[in-house]
């Protein structure tokens, strides 16, 4: 190996396997099996929510904005907590048995709702279960996506050229359990029970749980805290910090459950959430930073507000789209019924499909330094999801009745997930190259906060589909439906192009890294 490329490799996990760091695969299994349960649950969860409790479209959909919304805003304490005290192994560990508590409550789901007159009777101890299902795998989701992230940006060092084939090998994991659950989640769900569906994504979880606890020594200290000594350290009432970390998070679990109940609270938490972290960061850019570590700060925070708007129209997969392909569309396949839970299964078989395509394809233009620029790449996420839901939209006017072509479906799937592929593993990626090391946790966290707002964002957009019907109807309105897919499509079409004119500005601001 030649000295050019020791200096590449620097900092980065010695132990190999198949050309990246060993520590890649167990990142890669664990989030597997994390996302496996998580969007086997969400694939369940708007119908659920409609057909089972009755809730309306309306209310269903910011109900799943909310959720989401708060499962993306934690990370930003699970960061924080991970970079001054835990470390990411003891914050994926215990953010991981919070899952496996969360999902196996979600396998109870007590009576069905009913129709009492034009009245909704709910079971009211189901619900509040319900909730707190919901905010412990928001609370774990919370102290784990974030810091297994950073995990894997902690293999690679600064300068290794595997660093985004590396995310683009991780993302891939994710993809693979989100397709294989929706698949049998969605399936067992709607044929054979809510709580048989809920049951399998639970166990899910528990493999996730046992594949990290296992495979920890082969992270080679990457994941450790940075000073462990402060763990031991008294807080209040004279139990370690460490304990009273774990306490706190027993405490965002009860605070996360309360917000579940008030969907609209959870908007402006996240809003105003978000204005306060980027003048945290502005601020420490100035204060603590050099020159260049704030041009790169302030390019990574540019890039972290866009990508809610790329969410806002991506996160449809759970809402609207589910609610669209379970009554709009014909879905018989080759004489099979997909259930409408699987069609979302079709954004996951797209990635796995294109994410080893597109993998290559940055290694090979970066070997030719024709790579597009970390801002271009971002710019054409937004043109592709935008142009994919003006032309989605323009398709349902075309066939104005039910039994729609389930081809539109595809084509609005595939522009999703193409272009996701964009700006997902690139952003994460762009997280740990550009950010300052001291505070890599906190921006990780800042960007699932300002994905947070988009998923949230999300439900709010499919609320405005929904026709209110004595609070029971999840029928949505046609037309509203393709108004508003052409307008967020103009909107995202927009900021794809806003970002091609500042792209220049911002390749200058991050001072030499792609």
């Amino acid at each position: 190996m030649s000295d050019t490329e020791i200096d590449l490799y620097e900092g980065s996990q010695k132990r190999t396997f198949l050309g990246h760091p060993v520590g890649i695969y167990i990142c890669f299994l664990t989030e597997m099996w994390e996302r496996f349960s998580y969007y086997g649950m969400r694939a369940l969860l708007i119908l659920y929510l409609t057909k089972y409790h009755l809730f309306s479209g309306e209310k269903a959909s910011m109900i799943y904005g909310a959720f989401v919304g708060l499962v993306y805003m934690l990370p930003i304490i699970g960061g924080y907590l991970s970079d001054r005290y835990l470390g990411s192994r003891k914050s994926v560990t215990y953010g991981a048995i919070l899952l496996v508590a969360g999902h196996s409550l979600m396998a109870y789901h007590g009576s069905a709702a009913y129709m009492d007159g034009d009245v909704v009777v709910r079971d009211d101890e189901a619900i509040n279960i319900f909730f707190l299902a919901l905010a412990l795998i928001i609370t774990g989701v919370g102290f784990l996506k974030a810091n297994i992230t950073t995990v894997v940006g902690a293999l690679y060092g600064p300068k290794d050229p595997r660093r985004d084939s590396g995310f683009t090998i991780f993302y891939l994991g994710l993809n693979l359990g989100a397709l294989v659950s929706m698949l049998l989640v969605g399936y067992v769900g709607e044929t054979y029970g809510w709580n048989y569906g809920f049951s399998i994504a639970g166990i899910g979880m528990l493999f996730g749980l046992l594949v990290f606890l296992w495979g920890q020594k082969l992270l080679d200290g990457h994941a450790e805290p940075n000073n462990p000594e402060i763990l031991k350290e008294k807080a209040l009432f004279g139990i370690s910090k460490e304990l009273a970390i774990y306490l706190g998070g027993i405490g965002m679990v009860f605070a996360s459950w309360i917000l579940m109940q008030y969907q609209e609270a959870v908007g402006v938490l996240l809003g105003t959430s978000g204005a306060v972290m980027v003048a945290i960061i502005v601020s420490y850019g100035f204060m603590k930073c050099t020159r260049i570590e704030r041009d790169r700060l302030i390019v990574a925070l540019i890039l972290i507000v866009f990508q809610s708007v790329f969410y806002a129209l991506f996160e449809q997969q759970a809402a609207s789209l589910t609610l669209l392909a379970d009554q709009q569309f014909d879905r018989t396949i080759f004489g099979w019924e997909v259930k409408a839970s699987q069609v979302q299964t079709m954004n996951t078989l797209f990635v796995c499909l294109l994410a080893p395509v597109m993998a290559w394809i940055w290694l090979a233009l970066g070997k030719r330094n024709l790579e597009p620029s970390i801002p271009l790449k971002f710019a054409m996420a937004m043109l592709i999801i935008g142009a994919g839901y003006i032309i989605f939209a323009k398709g349902l006017a075309i066939e104005n009745q039910n039994g729609k072509n389930f081809l539109w479906l595809v084509f609005i799937y595939f522009s999703l997930s193409w272009a996701e592929l964009f700006i997902i593993p690139v952003g994460l990626s762009m997280i740990t190259k550009i950010s300052v090391a001291r505070i890599v946790g906190m921006m990780m966290g800042t960007w699932f906060l300002f994905m947070a707002v988009g998923n949230y964002m999300a439900g709010w957009i499919s609320s405005l589909m929904g026709v209110d019907g004595h609070g029971v109807s999840a029928e949505l309105d046609m037309t509203a439906t393709m108004d508003v897919y052409t307008t967020i499509g103009m909107v995202s079409v927009g900021v794809g192009l806003f970002i091609i004119v500042l792209t220049p500005l911002l390749k200058k601001g991050m001072h030499g890294i792609r």
